[in-house]
Parts: C-alpha cells; structure tokens; sequence
C-alpha cells in the first residue's frame, strides 16, 4: 500500500492484524498481563466503546478484581506503564517496519492507531488520530472523521505541550491538569523494639491523611503506599507510577527517644531535595501525639502552596507556556510580589486554565483571588467588564460548589464575602476552612489578616507567628501583616523588623504601611520617602479614602490611629476626612 492508495489513518483489517503482530511477536511478553491489557483496550476502541475503557473497567475485566476496587490499588497504572514500555521496546526493535502503529498515550488507557512513520510512503502531514471516544470510526463519515482526527491531533499537541508538566503523574479520569506527584513509601523501622514499628505505621498513616488535604498536589493512596518497600527504587516509582517525588525516611527508637528522619526524593535524577531529623522525648508526649506533630510538621515543609516541591517545580520552569498547573504557580510567585505587571498575566492564564478545565476548583479559586485584587487594589481593570468583585464573589463560590472541602476555594470565598462587608459570615467560612486543614500557612495568615482587621489583632498575630513559623520563606505579605499587626498592638520593635522583612517594593500599599511604622518610632526621613511612594504608586487612593473604606471592616479606633499614622509620615490626606473615619491601607496589606 502506497501513500495515494490508502486511508489517512490504519482501518480496522489493518489495525487487528498488527494487533495479533505484536502479540505473537517475541520481543512483546505475549503470555504477560501486557498482551491481555492490549487486546482488551484496542478491541474495545474498535468497537466503538473506548468511553468505558477505564481504570475500573480494565481492572475486573483484564485483571481480575472484584467490584471493591479503587484508585487506591496500582495495578492498572503499572501494569498501563510496563505496556507502553513494552510498545516502545517492539518498535524499535522488531516492529520498526511494521505498517502501524498501536500506542497507549500517557493520560488515559484508550489507544492510539497511526501509520508507522518509519515508512518512506506515509502521507505527508498526515494527523495522528486518536479513535473517537464514542461511535466507531467506521460507522462516521470519512470526511467528518479526518476533520474530528485531525482536531484530536491539534488537542493532542495542545495537551502534550502546552498544558502538561515535566514527567508527572496522571491519574485516570482526573479532570484537572497536572501537579507535582507523590507517593509516600512506608516508613522503614531502623530500631529493634515494638515502639519503632508502631510508630512507623501510624507516621505513614498520618502523613497519608495530613498531605492529600493539599489540593496543589496529587498524592497516591494507601493501598500504593503499602505496595511498596521502605527503599524502594526512585527509577521504580517514576516507571511504573509516573510519580515525579518519593517521600520516604525511618524512624529510630530508644528507651526514652525517638528519632525520625525524612526526605523528599526527585524521581527523575533520584536528586534528594529535602531532608529533615526530628528528635523527641518520649517521656515528654504521648507516641499518638509525637507522630501527629512530625505528620503535620512534615506535610506542611513539603507540600504546602510555598513549600518545597512548589520550590523545585518553580526552580526548574519547563519553557514558557500558559499551562494549567504553571498557572498556580505563578499565582504564589505574584502573591511574593503583587505587581500590577504580574497580575495581569496570572490573570489571563487563570482564565484559559478553568476553560480548559472548568472542575478544576483551586484555579477558580486563584481566579477569584486574582479578580479581588484587580478592583482593592486597582490592578488592570477591565473596561465594561462586571464588577471584579461580583466576578470573584461568583468564581469562589464556583470553586466550592466543585470541591467543598478545598482550602483554597474556601480561602477564596472568606475573602471576597469580607470585601463584600460580610465580615461575620466571612470569620465563619475562615473558621471552617482552617479546621479543613490547619497547616495551609496561606490559609493561615489570610484568615489572621482577616480577624485581625475585625478587631482582633492579638489572634490575628499568633496565626500570622504560626504561618512565618511553619513557613519562614513565605512571601513577603506574612511580614508585611505582622508588621501592621505589631504597629496595632503598640510592639515597635516587631513591627520595625517585620516590616523590614517584608520587601515588597512593587505593592503600593505595603509603602504606606511602612510610612505610618516609620513615623511611629522617628524615622521621619524613612518615613516621609515611603508615604510620597505610595502617594506616587496610588494617587487616587487618598482623595477617595472614603470610598476606599467602606469596603473594608476596620474598626473606628484602629482607622483613626492609622489616620494619625499617614498624617504624620506627611502623606497629604485630606484635612476634611473625620478623626473617626480612619485608613483601610492595612486591610489591603499583601496576604489579601
């Protein structure tokens, strides 16, 4: 057959007979689970039937498990990795000549059919289709299919490309994009008595809890976890699971110690990114409490949204592109920063990933906060569009109607009902976000920030203490709060170094922070440069303060002690402006 006499894609005949090609073939495990899994998915596609191939499907009808079957179990995942292993091996090996080309691609388990382009005769630019999910090929329209193969192949690229990230995991049937995977191996028992090997369950058990509540992340489940061995090989993990880090470490016990060491491993170059030893005393708490501690202290190191696997991702960037997952990372990396320049592209970026993938709830969540700060803070206002904050109002709720426990919608949500002066129900949606998962320092100095401005400084500052604690290279918004809680609650000292800590240069209101602390303790000169940068960065904020107010939830005592503050930096407020009206600047400080 000749690049003008056949079809732009194999046909059925074509596709069945290198089906039986590779399986007799011997460089194909033919008598494997391989063979099985092949069969069954290719012979399902061409019968019109790929929408039901699935994880679970494939799993009691190719392997042999019962109806109790969940994600949880691997099997299908390894054994989809040994086959395209396999399917890579044959075709470069015996099968480099053969006419067609069966592949799985990475992402699901319905299969590829293409002509092999090792032949000289395959049509030129001829797409690589991938069957429709639904109706058999053969029963549509030659016409309408090369259109429907080749809008797959532009999908194709799009998602290969575009939108994915360096080696990641993808779970079956997840509708969101990609994010930094992990498996956690259990623990390995390095002592000799039955405390260490209690301990060294229930550690892993409480980091499998702990870490899923993360939602920037994908975590493998306990039935993964407990498939494999304490020193698994890193290569395994990446091969088999597609997971790019591996959490692993042990726990050594004495009579009166115990010992935990943990690392956090890079499956691509087995590269150990993070490593920790916690020392205590059991004599001081209880086992059940020690174990607690160290799950939450571990989890919250690596997985929160400014920890260190959103480091190593953010560290290495693949090449420019608006891809999903990349957006939540330059969402913190504007949150660091909070530039009018930057938020416009987190912006764009955020609406091209909840298109693409609308259930995707931490992106709308990012998209409401993203839209919060367009209208507070007057970033790239859109002409004509509906008010920034009804857009975010709406994309946090969407958020939550997706995924009611996640702790970036409900952060999302706390926020804009604040803005919207609904400060009560706003305290109450941060109460229920934090109990969801009280190690999420974002969660954890926004909700503070928040009580804070409602008149309770003291509280708002602990969270703020406990956030720069578990999380010291936050962004700068942590210190930027601090310091303005600190000034609130007559702590000079604290607020001086916080606010030096803070360095947001490019955020307008973190200068008239500055300038009212700076007047607080004499620097007037310091004072004075940073109130005339704020004036220069926000002009209109001073002749509106009025209207600036009324969308945040001060109280009267604390504006009118700020009032004070930017009058005597020298910022020109308005002398009309009552002593009981007071300055909101603090209320948009960085962590909003």
């Amino acid at each position: 057959m000749t690049a003008s006499t056949r079809s732009a894609v194999p046909c059925a005949h074509d596709i069945l007979a290198q089906l039986e090609r590779i399986t007799a073939s011997p460089e194909f495990p033919g008598g494997s689970r391989a063979a099985a899994f092949l069969h069954y998915v290719v012979r399902e596609t061409l019968a019109g039937r790929s929408g039901r191939i699935k994880g679970y499907s494939i799993a009691i009808e190719v392997f042999g498990r019962d109806e109790t079957f969940t994600q949880d179990d691997p099997v299908v995942r390894i054994e989809a990795g040994r086959l395209r292993r396999s399917l890579e091996r044959y075709y470069l090996v015996s099968g480099k000549s053969d006419p067609v080309r069966i592949d799985v691609p990475k992402g699901g388990y319905v299969p590829a059919f293409t002509w092999n382009t090792e032949a000289s005769d395959v049509i030129e630019n001829a797409p690589a289709a991938v069957l429709p999910p639904s109706e058999p090929w053969w029963r549509t329209g030659r016409a309408a299919f090369l259109l429907a193969a080749a809008g797959l192949a532009v999908f194709g690229a799009v998602a290969n490309g575009a939108f994915t990230l360096r080696s990641p995991a993808r779970f079956e049937g997840d509708p969101y994009p990609d994010r930094p995977s992990l498996v956690v191996a259990p623990f390995a028992n390095l002592g000799d008595g039955p405390t260490a090997l209690l301990y060294t369950v229930g550690l892993t058990e409480e980091l499998l809890t702990a870490l899923p509540r993360f939602k920037e992340i994908k975590v493998f489940g306990r039935e993964t976890s407990k498939s494999l061995a304490p020193d698994v090989n890193p290569a395994t993990v990446r091969d088999e699971l597609g997971a790019r880090y591996i959490l692993a470490g042990g726990v050594r016990a004495s009579e009166s110690r115990l010992r935990v060491t943990a690392r956090l491993l890079d499956t691509t170059d087995d590269e150990i990114v993070w490593s920790q030893v916690y020392d205590n005393d059991l004599g001081s708490s209880d086992l059940f409490a020690i174990q607690s501690d160290v799950a939450r202290r571990v989890a919250t190191a690596i997985a929160q949204p400014y920890g260190v696997m959103a480091q190593a991702e953010a560290a290495n960037p693949p090449p420019d592109d608006p891809r999903a997952y990349e957006c939540t990372l330059r969402f913190y990396a504007y949150r660091a920063e909070l530039s009018a320049e930057t938020h416009a592209a987190v912006r764009e970026c955020l609406e091209t990933a909840v298109a693409r993938y609308p259930t995707y709830a931490t992106a709308w969540a990012m998209l409401s906060i993203v839209y919060l700060d367009e209208g507070r803070f007057k970033f790239n206002s859109e002409a004509g569009a509906e008010p920034p904050l009804q857009r975010a109002l709406r994309a946090a709720r969407r958020s939550t109607q997706i995924d009611a426990g996640n702790t970036r919608g409900l952060q999302a949500l706390m926020m804009a009902l604040f803005f919207d002066r609904q400060p009560i129900e706003a305290m109450r949606v941060g109460e229920q976000a934090l109990a969801t998962n009280p190690n999420d320092t974002e969660l954890m100095g926004e909700y503070g920030t928040r009580l804070a401005f409602c008149g309770d400084w003291r509280r708002g500052a602990a969270l703020l203490d406990q956030a720069i604690m578990l999380n010291p290279g936050g962004g700068g918004f942590y210190h930027g709060t601090r310091a303005l809680a600190a000034y609130m609650l007559h702590d000079n000292p604290t607020a001086v170094r916080e606010i030096e800590q803070a360095d947001l240069q490019k955020f307008p209101l973190y200068h008239a922070v500055a300038a009212v602390i700076y007047a607080e303790v004499g620097r007037t000169d310091e004072a004075k440069r940073e109130g005339d940068a704020f004036v220069r960065m926000r002009p209109d904020f001073l002749p509106n303060i009025v209207t600036e107010l009324e969308m945040r939830n001060l109280q009267p005592a604390d504006t009118a002690r700020l009032i004070d503050g930017l009058r005597k930096a020298g910022t020109p407020v308005p002398h009309d402006v009552g002593r009981d009206i007071g300055v909101a600047v603090a209320a948009d400080m960085p962590i909003r």
